[in-house]
């Protein structure tokens, strides 16, 4: 029995705000705080490792940090079999808790021998004194005799006399406490493990809840018995009572701590892929598999952090298409969770995980009389669900794996067996007898194979990839080349699934063995092709992939294709990328592979756009050429798809989302996952620019739905969430997302998406006013295009935001001379809307130098321009530009019109981050901006934003150093800027400083 008095919870001060929820569980803990609030009881249930005490922790600390008191009951197994138990631990966890306020109180006159002829206000040592125990508190000194004689006797303070203590003076002594502890305040009762109770204590319990004032509020944490009893019920009840009671332990015994209506029970569920990936990451532990770990886990946090915790620990890094590493603690809490299962049930879930469509019925046909009975045991403990057709799944990828792991072969064997006897699909039937044989078998081999055909032509890619290296694996031995030929297609076919681990697994057998050059790049192309952005890892493919090509020019073309992806996403360098994708595409057109030239060129054209020349249109012209004449396999990478982008870059954005919307009904039909995703993706992207924000959201997580499902890198779908959210919906989970993107990226070794998402970070942060966090995110932005050798400034623009973040930390002249340099580019690759960005950033400068005419008019004319473009968000952006310039003109008039104006175009976007940005300042006041009306001091308003905020930590009080490390400065900098500032308003000193901030 563990008792934690305030928990394990962090010390607050009353009033203090609580701590955040738990990981994706901040509705239910809202529930859970509504539910204490409005009835007083509640019963957190789940499967093991959900997560329940975690939410009853964080119910706890918020309750403490309001100042009540907070009792914490851990209840362990082993406490099921002595009787009063979890009473004595209350009642030492309310000694530990309470402190009497003020003197020690004179203690109760004695009175006659109680019930076990001890006086009752006696401690053991002798009379008239006081316990040196629980009682020690004095919190009990208000008892009367016998309850205090038989609480003395529970908590083992004074000898149990013969006949026991006395079971109603004991009832009413616990209750007691619980009234005088509620009277001095709130209380807090935590019962964790409730279903370990014995039964003296829960019958003690339940009286004492039933008697407590309101102020007593009661959270239970009870994991579900879903096979009965296993704790040892038949042993005799206290007070010579028969076994079987029912308030004994069993399935349903937590019910009994009260009547079932006077409390609400609250099922914690799982977490989803998103929710994983953010427990993944608080516990800095990899995220770029957090779609695969959601999988295996089954959302349960307890197994997803120790397959995490496995991966973190595996002594090579786990690539996307390797197996993941569900070995020690992953797969241990795995068997736990399996051990408690009853054989019988255990031998049902065997044949559940060995079929490829499990039900009931099938089950019960394959052998297992009793299957709808174990299966339903099996849900109730959270290993499968259910469905009403009978079908079933199981809630975590992890749970068949080990069940299948742990059986011999045997009894693998015969299960496959069974099944295919009773399965109704032809291809099922042979997937099972090809796995209960051990031995290679071409004819067997030969029905696989048609088997796969079959699953091709259905559209079931996934059983296909599956059918296909399975095949592979049945072929006998000797007859070598029919393996190696069907290993390769078993590869191929797992890269048309998305299957990186089968692709890898093919090529591994295949590699192995003494294939042809020819095969063997096969082979590794497949493996390449399923990679993802985890090409970091894969040198060796690529290595012996060129060399096995050496004098197959296709083959060659096709190699020197995968390359030019790699030397841009992993080695940021277009430069090497243009050139391998040159040298792919004369190769291809050589030997008339116009599919492999087609994308080939459209690599080329990437690159060409991205270093500034002016080829990359007519590269990319031919690219569209050729894939009229040979259609390409799917649209990621595909010419059309880099057309579209182009235009997001161009801002022409309405011809891009028409283009993408005709071709979403085609990808949903019979596109690749990684078709939806690189469109889902790519529509968010347009959508957030246009200030379509609903549908931005939307379509930002679809594309991080299918990722984390498919199992993908999700380095890319965050930052198009983040992008999304900073449009319309939250900046703190815009922040978030994108840091989830920058630190995806950083384990794949993504150099592209890297840029891109620390730009969305920046972004965040300079909107959020958090300047030198701002500056320094866009400064890596700047090192790191300017490492890759990107010149168009119209793929990532942030230079108009480095811009802004250094004319805010008051270095105008760097601002300046980073517009000046990006200028001449804008204007010779014609990126029109790049030069209103800068626009808007000069403008700025502009009013920082006092030359606040000059910025009004410009900014005036960058809105109307940014309207012309179809660009609301900017032109809102724009507009609060000018408000905070008409402020510095001391025209409050004009400054009100501009933001609501900008308020206006924010509210039609559904931009709601921006449109409180908008509208929480008072009416003409923005926020970081001097007070007051049109009447403030003209040398106030000369102030810039870095000086202002300056002048106020100063005037609040704050000394040089306090202000340097509030604004990330140095001491000298901010020496340097109070001497400019006191210049400007004519001061001497700080008090006068802090007279002329006033209103």
């Amino acid at each position: 029995m563990t008792t934690v008095p305030h928990g394990p919870l962090p010390a607050r001060a009353p009033g203090a705000a609580g701590p955040p929820a738990p990981v994706g569980r901040e509705e239910l803990l809202a529930r859970l705080e509504s539910v204490l609030h409005a009835r007083g009881r509640a019963l957190l249930t789940g499967p093991a490792g959900v997560g329940k005490t975690e939410v009853a922790l964080a119910a706890a600390a918020r309750a403490e940090a309001r100042g009540e008191t907070v009792l914490w009951l851990a209840a362990l197994p082993a406490d099921r079999a002595i009787p009063g138990a979890a009473a004595a631990a209350l009642v030492a966890s309310v000694a530990t808790t309470v402190t009497r306020p003020g003197p020690r109180a004179e203690p109760a006159p004695a009175v006659e021998d109680g019930p076990a002829g001890i006086p009752a206000t006696a401690a053991p040592g002798g009379p008239g004194t006081l316990p040196s125990g629980v009682f020690a508190s004095g919190v009990f000194d208000d008892l009367p005799g016998p309850q205090r004689t038989a609480v003395a006797m529970l908590c083992r303070e004074a000898p149990i006399q013969q006949g026991g203590w006395d079971p109603i003076a004991l009832r009413l002594g616990i209750a007691r406490i619980l009234r005088t502890l509620t009277s001095r305040g709130p209380v807090l009762l935590v019962v964790d493990g409730a279903e370990f109770l014995d039964h003296d204590s829960t019958d003690l319990l339940r009286f004492a809840l039933h008697l407590a004032p309101p102020s007593l509020r009661v959270i239970a944490v009870e994991t579900p018995e879903p096979y009965g009893d296993t704790h040892g019920t038949d042993a005799p009840e206290p007070g010579g009572g028969a076994p079987g009671h029912p308030g004994r332990a069993g399935a349903g015994h937590t019910a009994h701590l009260w009547v079932p209506s006077e409390a609400d029970l609250l099922l914690v569920p799982p977490l989803q892929a998103d929710e994983i990936a953010a427990l993944l990451i608080h516990h800095r532990l990899p995220s770029r598999m957090a779609g695969r770990i959601h999988r295996a886990s089954g959302g349960n946090p307890r197994l997803a952090l120790a397959v995490g915790r496995s991966l973190a620990d595996a002594r090579t890094p786990v690539h996307h298409a390797e197996a993941l590493t569900l070995s020690g603690r992953a797969r241990d809490l795995a068997r736990q969770l399996l051990g408690a299962a009853p054989p019988p049930v255990r031998a049902t879930l065997l044949l559940a995980a060995l079929a490829l469509r499990p039900s009931a019925t099938l089950v019960r046909r394959a052998g297992r009389p009793n299957a709808e009975a174990d299966l339903a045991a099996a849900e109730r403990a959270g290993l499968v669900s259910l469905a009403e057709d009978g079908s079933l799944a199981f809630t975590a990828g992890l749970l068949p794996s080990t069940l299948v792991h742990d059986a011999c072969w045997a009894e693998r064997s015969a299960g496959h067996a069974a099944l295919a006897e009773v399965v109704d699909d032809p291809v099922e039937a042979v997937r099972h007898r090809a796995l209960a044989s051990d031995r290679p078998d071409e004819e067997l081999a030969a029905e696989v194979t048609a088997a796969t055909e079959v699953a091709r032509r259905r559209g079931n890619n996934a059983l296909a990839a599956e059918l296909a290296l399975l095949a592979a694996e049945s072929t006998p031995g000797r007859d070598g080349a029919r393996r190696i030929a069907r290993l390769v297609d078993a590869a191929e076919e797992a890269a048309r699934a998305a299957r990186a681990d089968l692709a890898m697994r093919a090529a591994t057998d295949l590699l192995a063995r003494d294939a042809s050059p020819t095969d063997r790049v096969r082979a590794r192309l497949a493996v390449l092709d399923t990679a993802g952005q985890g090409l970091t890892d894969l040198d060796d493919m690529y290595v012996h992939a060129m060399e096995d090509s050496e004098g197959a020019t296709a083959l060659r073309a096709a190699v020197q294709l995968r390359l030019a992806v790699k030397y841009v996403l992993a080695d940021g360098d277009p430069e090497r990328s243009r050139t391998a994708a040159m040298e792919s595409a004369a190769l291809a057109a050589s030997v008339g592979d116009a599919r492999t030239a087609a994308q080939a060129l459209t690599v080329q054209a990437r690159m060409e756009r991205a270093l500034g020349t002016a080829d990359s249109e007519p590269v990319l012209a031919r690219a569209r050429e050729l894939e009229l004449t040979e259609r390409p396999l799917g649209i990621r990478n595909a010419a059309q798809i880099l057309t579209i982008r182009h235009a997001l870059f161009d801002d022409r954005l309405t011809d891009a989302r028409d283009e993408l919307n005709a071709l979403l009904p085609l990808v949903q039909r019979r596109g690749s996952v990684e078709d939806a995703i690189e469109l889902f993706r790519t529509l968010a992207e347009i959508e957030s620019r246009i200030g379509a924000c609903a549908a931005a959201l939307a379509h930002a997580g679809q594309s991080l739905a299918l990722t984390l499902e498919a199992g993908l890198s999700p380095g890319p779908a965050w930052y198009a969430l983040a992008l999304a959210e900073t449009a319309g919906g939250s900046l703190g989970r815009a922040a978030s997302y994108a840091r989830r993107s920058v630190q995806a990226s950083e384990e794949e070794g993504d150099r592209v998406f890297l840029s891109r998402s620390r730009y969305a970070l920046g972004r965040v942060q300079l909107v959020n006013g958090d300047v030198a966090a701002a500056l320094e995110t866009l400064r890596r932005v700047q090192t790191d295009e300017r490492a890759q050798s990107t010149v168009d400034p119209s793929m990532l623009r942030w230079h108009e935001e480095l811009a802004e973040a250094l004319l805010a930390h008051d270095a105008v002249e760097d601002a300046l001379a980073l517009l000046a340099e990006v200028r001449p580019v804008a204007r010779r690759l014609g990126r029109s809307t790049v030069l209103l960005g800068c626009d808007r950033a000069q403008a700025l400068c502009l009013a920082a130098e006092g030359r606040t005419d000059e910025a009004a008019e410009l900014l005036t004319g960058t809105a109307s321009r940014f309207a012309e473009a179809g660009l609301p968000l900017e032109q809102g952006r724009a507009l609060m530009a000018l408000a905070r310039v008409e402020r510095k003109r001391r025209r409050r008039s004009a400054a009100q019109t501009a933001l609501h104006a900008a308020a206006t175009i924010f509210e039609r976007a559904g931009a709601v981050p921006w449109l409180a940005l908008a509208t929480e300042a008072p009416a003409g006041e923005l926020p970081g901006t001097a007070t007051g009306g049109d009447e403030a001091p003209t040398a106030l308003a000369s102030l810039t934003e870095a000086e202002l905020r300056l002048a106020r930590l100063v005037g609040q009080g704050a000394s040089n150093q306090e202000a340097a490390a509030k604004l990330f400065l140095s001491v000298k900098t901010v020496e340097a800027r109070l001497t400019r500032i006191y210049q400007k308003l004519d001061v001497r000193s700080r008090s006068q400083l802090a007279t002329a901030l006033r209103p």
